[in-house]
């Protein structure tokens, strides 16, 4: 860790050598005290790179130096130190004095207080500081990003002046202005946003990619209309030679350590390395060239926030192959792309990061560029929150009086970014289903939902139709096809999702299923006298000569055979029957004719004695007479 560190201790003081030939400018806005009489006067102040400044416009207040609690770094619980404004009057500056913590804290602080405004006083005599986030190992509370209240640091001076005016029981009324803080000199506004293609660097990485999709729609619009000229910029260093071919450099620098930015996750052992983004910074560099030269500039919004939810550090998809699949989505020209960029291994210049480094240096009322990320409008450093409101106001200012487009005007704009290239979407021209959605901030590619069926996808490759009802809509996306008078589909009316062919074809069920040639493959017709004939999704099967053919058998008998050993069957069950009656009449009549005949032996018997049956005495009875 202790040679990391000493690397990028060595890299961040080549970069100051080089950014010495500039300078950084602390953008300022004006302070007005318009009372008590002995403080009357403008000042200077320096606006806080956090909050939401209130550029083109003003803010008057009265200022609050509390008893307790005078830098502010904790809160305000006391009910008596509520800064909220009560009906009819002033709303409150908070003024603290600066130190012990973050310039962040006191802000949030003083906005939970109920203050419309923080005033923080230097406690040292020197020149106005610009006050900033804190770095990023420190930047992980989760506050930084909800603070609006618009801050100033001022002079020592000055907040010492205030403190004694307020506890002489004065008034101290401040108008702060805004209104010159930004150039305004014609119809046109030109403005430069350095970001970073960096998405684990924490909160102000998130802050970059939800400002890009955010800001995106009314980017376009200006752009597209000529109201506005865009430039992004990206900041890069380089090795000090002494160092080009050590680990570190070749870890974080391309063409030999001409060009560099930091890991990732400061960890060289895994993950991304600072020459991954260096060359995808290079890659959204070239595309905005190639757009610009191609007249759609306004690309680039496109491209970045596809990028950064298409292809993130997290999932593993900060990839060229990812960025690729981008870039072609939005109909620019890969291999444009590919010769601006050039190859990062050469050691060689690259022009267009041999530009960004150059442009890193201030030149005239513009300071050098050491904040990332940075808003520069009109040649001006942009101070505060990264906000689509914020911003948008900001660029509006810096228009001349009465050529302000309507959007400055009223936040209602109407924009159809899917007319053109289907925004870079999914969609099926054949069933006029789109994954496009024009919303004020620009398009989103999202799976449509389409008569009840819900279409599932990334919105920008593919969307397919899933529920009962999914063959309903575009046949699910699947193969269908109708030949011969017989219809076949691949979709399957189910729950279920996907397509597979049906019986007799073979593919993958979407693009295209082929008939199966079962008299070919010999999975049907196998006996020796068949005959088959394919047919479209299915094959008919026949026997020679006087043969039929039995489906459920495969097999072919023969159709007189069939006759004869039907007949003979009959006969055969003909005769039994008949044999069976005459032969059960012939017993039924040896019966009867056995009983007849004993019955009537027994009563020939009883009255004339047969010469073959012994004689039957004849018993009287005997009594007395």
């Amino acid at each position: 860790m202790r040679k990391k560190l000493g690397f990028l201790l060595v890299v961040n003081m080549m970069m100051w050598l080089e950014f010495c030939m500039g300078r950084f400018v602390v953008e300022k806005n004006s302070l007005k005290v318009t009372s008590p009489d002995k403080l009357k006067d403008t000042y200077e102040c320096a606006i806080g790179n956090f909050g939401i400044p209130q550029y083109g416009g003003t803010l008057v207040g009265a200022v609050v130096y509390p008893k307790s609690n005078q830098k502010a770094c904790k809160t305000f619980d006391d009910l008596d130190a509520s800064f909220k404004s009560k009906p009819g009057s002033l709303p409150i500056f908070l003024l603290a004095d600066r130190g012990e913590c973050y310039f962040t804290l006191k802000a949030w602080n003083a906005q939970n207080a109920g203050a419309a405004a923080i005033l923080v006083a230097d406690d040292r005599v020197e020149p106005l500081i610009t006050m900033d986030t804190p770095e990023e190992e420190d930047a992980r509370a989760d506050y930084l990003q909800n603070i609006t209240v618009p801050s100033a640091l001022i002079s020592k001076s000055l907040g010492d002046s205030i403190k004694k005016a307020l506890s002489n029981g004065d008034m101290v009324n401040i108008n702060l202005d805004w209104r010159e803080a930004l150039p305004h000199p014609d119809e046109r506004v030109e403005y430069e946003f350095w970001t970073n293609s960096n998405d684990e660097c924490g909160p102000k990485c998130e802050s970059q990619i939800e400002f890009v999709k955010n800001f995106k729609g009314v980017a376009q619009i200006l752009e597209r209309k000529g109201y506005t000229q865009f430039t992004p910029h990206y900041i890069t260093w380089y090795c000090p030679e002494a160092f080009t071919l050590s680990k570190q450099c070749k870890s974080q620098c391309i063409n030999h350590g001409r060009y560099c930015a930091p890991d990732p996750d400061q960890d060289f052992s895994k993950g991304y390395d600072g020459k991954d983004v260096v060359v995808q910074n290079l890659r959204q560099a070239c595309l905005y060239k190639v757009a610009n030269e191609n007249k759609k500039p306004w690309l680039w919004w496109d491209y970045v926030t596809d990028f950064a939810i298409r292809c993130p550090m997290k999932d593993k998809k900060y990839t060229k192959e990812c960025a690729d699949q981008v870039i072609q989505s939005l109909g620019v020209d890969l291999k444009q792309i590919d010769k601006c960029i050039g190859d990062p291994t050469a050691d060689v210049d690259n022009t267009i990061l041999k530009t960004e480094q150059e442009a890193q240096i201030g030149k005239g009322s513009r300071g050098d560029v050491t904040i990332l990320p940075t808003l520069v409008i009109n040649n001006r450093q942009y101070r505060g929150k990264l906000d689509k409101g914020a911003v948008l106001k900001a660029i509006c200012s810096g228009f001349e009086e009465t050529t302000e487009p309507d959007v400055c005007l009223s936040e209602e704009i109407q924009t159809n970014e899917c007319l053109e290239n289907n925004g870079g979407c999914w969609q099926d021209k054949a069933a006029n289903i789109t994954a496009c959605k024009d919303t004020f901030r620009g398009r989103v590619c999202q799976c449509p939902v389409v008569q009840g069926v819900k279409f599932a996808g990334d919105g920008y490759t593919h969307c397919e139709a899933s529920g009962s009802l999914r063959c309903e809509i575009n046949n699910g996306g699947c193969w269908k096809k109708t030949q011969n008078g017989r219809t076949y589909s691949a979709c399957i009316d189910d729950h279920t999702k996907g397509c597979k062919c049906p019986p007799g074809f073979k593919g993958d069920g979407v693009n295209n299923c082929e008939d199966i040639d079962e008299c070919k493959a010999k999975t049907a017709c196998q006996c020796p006298e068949c005959k088959c004939k394919n047919t479209w999704g299915s094959y008919d099967c026949s026997c020679s000569g006087n043969l039929l053919y039995m489906r459920e058998h495969d097999t072919c008998i023969s159709k007189d055979v069939n006759a004869e050993v039907s007949w003979g069957f009959v006969w055969v069950i003909i005769l039994g029957l008949a044999a069976a009656g005459v032969g059960g009449y012939a017993v039924y009549k040896y019966r009867i004719r056995r009983y007849m005949d004993s019955e009537i032996r027994a009563i020939m018997a009883q009255y004339m004695p047969l010469d073959n049956q012994p004689e039957v005495p004849n018993h009287h009875s005997h009594g007395n007479i």
